[in-house]
């Protein structure tokens, strides 16, 4: 007997499925945006093959209180507050990649991977890191985070730093999560330096890189930067551009003749304005690649009753198209909503910390 779990069951055939199996079958690789326990061993049982972390999931499951124990015995051994912060971020995500790596094994690295960030800080406005260090600094991160892990996948920003030292990482045999993306441009900047450090490798058939495509934040900025945009490409404009940069992918790494599928995640897919139906990105992108759902995100879409059917061939009609890539100046929109997302980076690290000392004067009394 199939067990359904959350949703409404839904008939193909004569079987039986949530919305989330749907998307599963309809050839989505389904990854968690959190490292919490308890939703890895939930949405694992929705299909979940994967995970990713930041700054942010680690502050939240630190402040429930659950892991207080953990930080008692860190404070006791003298590790001050970023030390602590990186344990406990080493901790969450070795437990996720326990869960996943049967499927990790069983794709032979195709999937079962659970995503570490590296130091947000970094890029950190106010710290003004020359970039030539930062660089240097994510290499150096980057063999020490994935050392001695089967399925632990790098994540490095595409920032001008952080696309500096993807050849290198991955020359030296590191799976790569290049997160942050937004443009033709930084994505085109990220598979060459990772296709140049694959060529180097002697173990070419264990490459994995994967592309972190941000999808409503570019809905969100129109919104905002381009109100005149019709009612029917006003907020499709991150679907667009991500199924873009998807078939770029495909075209670039096709004939390679690599081993594993080098892909593009589909990320922000939770859904800003809130009359957009929660589902509205999960299911456009349906049918193929990586998809990083928030917890919250894959609630809804359970909950929805849905049959989630292949969506990603599928494009806007070629006005829309063309409206958007008339009206939308995608080097504006590239530098705003990096220089966005660059605070949105730093400052969840900077809270982690503050957090974190929080905790030590409230646990030490």
């Amino acid at each position: 007997m199939l067990k359904i779990i959350g949703g409404s069951p839904q008939h193909l055939g004569t079987t039986l499925m949530t919305p989330l199996q749907s998307l599963v079958t309809a050839g989505t690789k389904l990854w968690l945006d959190s490292v919490d326990p308890d939703e890895i061993a939930k949405n694992r049982a929705f299909g979940a093959t994967g995970a990713t972390s930041n700054p942010i999931i680690i502050a939240d499951l630190i402040q429930t209180g659950r892991f207080d124990a953990d930080l008692q015995q860190l404070i006791k051994a003298g590790h001050d507050d970023e030390a602590i912060a990186w344990a406990m971020t080493d901790k969450l995500v070795k437990s996720a990649q326990a869960v996943f790596e049967p499927t990790w094994k069983e794709t032979s690295g195709n999937d079962g991977w659970v995503s570490f960030e590296l130091d947000p800080l970094l890029e950190d406005p106010a710290r003004n890191v020359p970039v030539a260090e930062r660089t240097k600094q994510y290499i150096a991160l980057g063999k020490k985070w994935s050392a001695g892990h089967k399925n632990r996948m790098i994540k490095v920003p595409a920032t001008e730093g952080g696309l500096g030292a993807l050849e290198e990482l991955v020359a030296a045999g590191t799976a790569i999560n290049v997160t942050l993306i937004f443009s033709e441009r930084q994505y085109k900047i990220a598979s060459n330096a990772c296709w140049k450090g694959i060529q180097r490798r002697t173990d070419r058939d264990s490459a994995k890189t994967v592309y972190s495509i941000f999808v409503s934040r570019l809905d969100v900025y129109t919104e905002k930067h381009v109100p005149d945009l019709s009612p029917a490409a006003q907020g499709q404009v991150g679907i667009v551009n991500a199924k873009h940069i998807w078939g770029l992918n495909r075209e670039f790494w096709a004939g390679k003749g690599l081993k594993l599928q080098q892909e593009m995640i589909f990320a922000s897919t939770g859904t800003k304005k809130p009359s957009d139906p929660g589902w509205k990105y999960v299911e456009a992108f349906a049918g193929s690649d990586i998809e990083t759902n928030p917890p919250a995100t894959n609630k809804v879409v359970q909950e929805s009753g849905r049959t989630i059917q292949r969506m990603i061939d599928q494009l806007p009609p070629a006005d829309i198209r063309e409206e958007i890539a008339r009206k939308v100046d995608m080097t504006k929109l590239e530098e705003t909503l990096m220089k966005e997302g660059i605070a949105k980076f730093a400052d969840p690290q900077k809270a982690l910390l503050k957090l974190i000392a929080g905790k030590r004067a409230a646990l030490k009394t």
